[in-house]
């Protein structure tokens, strides 16, 4: 799925620059028949100028819709879609036919919606078109492909996140922690259990109930007509009617108290994920504000965020540290967020790339002690209004391409918002100071904070934390007084977690 998409940027990049020339459960699921495409609101069509023409064609079905027992369906059906034949051609006809013109195809899957992408010149439009269409409307579901894509799903999660990716091990732990015996618990991959049982059957029988007229939403962007418009929504109503499933899906039910899951893995560093469920999403009045506190406290990859100063800048523990109220995959791969991962729950996360073994307890401590301080001071007037101006810009980069602009209206279709941009700047400039700092009071606590770190020494690590060892760090060039100082009140800044509450997890058993 990653790799896919990483590809497929590559493509569009390459594309531009040619233009240029709990217990908590599924509370409700209300079906209502759905009599035709034609009848109901299930396309975004921005039509432009651009000689390129952007597609994100959604349905609304994702992990929460994995039969129990079949985690990983929904996203192995997906691949399939995107990177398998249809009837008439092999995935390597399709390939070649690709190739001349520059074109993929690619695939995100969440919880909530799979969304596949893809981009062409509109020169090229009827071509890519008869491709792709085949590829979603009229799969092959042969053999072959399915165990090839089975095959690579588990080595994602044996290979890819087990044993090469640390950060990313650590922040879908710490999802998979927060939200156990919730719709969203599972990783979107699945476990390696469930995969392996998996059958082309089960992706057959997934397939035509959940993509359905009722699930659909196509999105259009660029150099394409009405009479494209129309043929593609004509096309896509040749899929089951299906039921329209209206969700609600509620907050996690966590108990108080801190835990820490300690994942025992070989590995030269530590990463630290921490976080914990907020009741607020795109749609909510409260958004905005904490968008902006998220954005001051730990902006993603910005050296100007305020716990990249004190983690990095001053004392040189890792590369980055950062915070983020939705959901963020593949954070070191990227600077901006994928659109398309539209959530109605969140979590609250800060995410501490990883620092060195010696560093760990040091680094857990000093990322509470400067939360506590968050949540205890609030914000300046300076730092609202600095951080205010930066977000109100950052709106305009997060839209920047056709692409993105057409994600990111798909997502406000989702949370019922209007345009991304312009409600963002909205609320944004109606903020005050008072407004934030009570958003802070409001959501950010630690009372419910989980915490998720992997290591090689993972006892020794449990123990230094039991037993309240004060954390160490060591510099190879001299610091200031006031530096010095308040590391020694970080190295022994409590962490207030009972020894019941700390568990140690065998990396073998993640995701199993």
């Amino acid at each position: 799925m990653n790799r896919n998409l990483s590809k497929l940027k590559f493509l569009f990049i390459s594309l531009f620059v040619f233009a240029l020339s709990t217990t908590a459960i599924a509370q409700k699921r209300t079906k209502i028949p759905v009599k035709s495409m034609n009848e109901h609101t299930a396309a975004v069509f921005q039509p432009s100028k651009s000689p390129l023409v952007s597609f994100r064609i959604q349905f609304l079905t994702g992990a929460v819709d994995d039969p129990d027992g079949k985690e990983g369906l929904a996203n192995l059906t997906a691949a399939m879609l995107a990177t398998g034949g249809s009837k008439k051609l092999t995935y390597d006809e399709i390939v070649a036919q690709f190739y001349p013109i520059a074109a993929g195809f690619g695939y995100q899957v969440d919880k909530e919606m799979t969304t596949f992408v893809g981009l062409t010149h509109a020169d090229n439009l009827d071509k890519y078109y008869d491709l792709i269409s085949q590829m979603l409307l009229d799969p092959g579901f042969r053999e072959d492909d399915f165990t090839r894509i089975k095959q690579d799903a588990i080595n994602s999660l044996k290979v890819g996140l087990r044993q090469s990716n640390d950060e990313e091990l650590g922040k879908e732990r710490l999802y998979n922690i927060i939200y156990k015996g919730h719709p969203y618990e599972h990783y979107t991959l699945g476990t390696v259990s469930s995969l392996e049982k998996m059958t082309l059957q089960d992706m057959k029988d997934f397939y035509k109930q959940n993509y359905t007229q009722a699930n659909a939403v196509i999105g259009l962007s660029g150099g394409f007509d009405n009479k494209f418009s129309r043929e593609i929504t004509t096309d896509f109503a040749k899929l089951p009617k299906g039921m329209k499933v209206a969700r609600k899906i509620s907050a996690p039910t966590l108990t108080d108290g801190m835990k820490i899951d300690i994942v025992e893995r070989e590995t030269r560093a530590t990463a630290i994920s921490l976080g914990f469920p907020i009741s607020v999403n795109r749609a909510s009045k409260d958004y905005a504000a904490l968008a902006l506190v998220a954005s001051y406290f730990g902006q993603h990859r910005s050296s100007n965020s305020y716990l990249y100063g004190q983690l990095r800048e001053k004392r040189g523990l890792n590369y980055g540290d950062y915070a983020y109220i939705e959901y963020f995959p593949r954070g070191m791969f990227q600077f901006q967020p994928d659109p398309n991962l539209a959530r109605q729950q969140q979590i609250f996360q800060i995410w501490i790339r990883p620092v060195e073994p010696q560093n760990a307890n040091f680094a857990l401590r000093a990322a509470l002690y400067e939360f506590d301080k968050l949540v205890r001071n609030g914000m300046t007037q300076k730092t609202f209004e600095e951080t205010r101006d930066f977000l109100t810009k950052y709106v305009n980069i997060l839209t920047q391409t056709k692409d993105a602009e057409l994600g990111y209206a798909l997502d406000s279709r989702y949370y019922g918002i209007p345009n991304y941009n312009e409600y963002m700047k909205a609320q944004l400039a109606k903020l005050t100071l008072e407004d934030v700092n009570k958003a802070i009071k409001k959501y950010l606590s630690t009372d419910k904070m989980r915490v998720v770190m992997i290591t090689k020494n993972a006892q020794d690590l449990r123990d230094a934390i039991v037993n309240n060892k004060p954390g160490t760090i060591s510099y190879a060039a001299e610091k200031p007084k006031e530096i010095l100082d308040e590391d020694k009140i970080i190295s022994t800044y409590p962490i207030n977690v009972k020894a019941e509450n700390i568990t140690i997890t065998p990396v073998e058993k993640v995701f199993q």
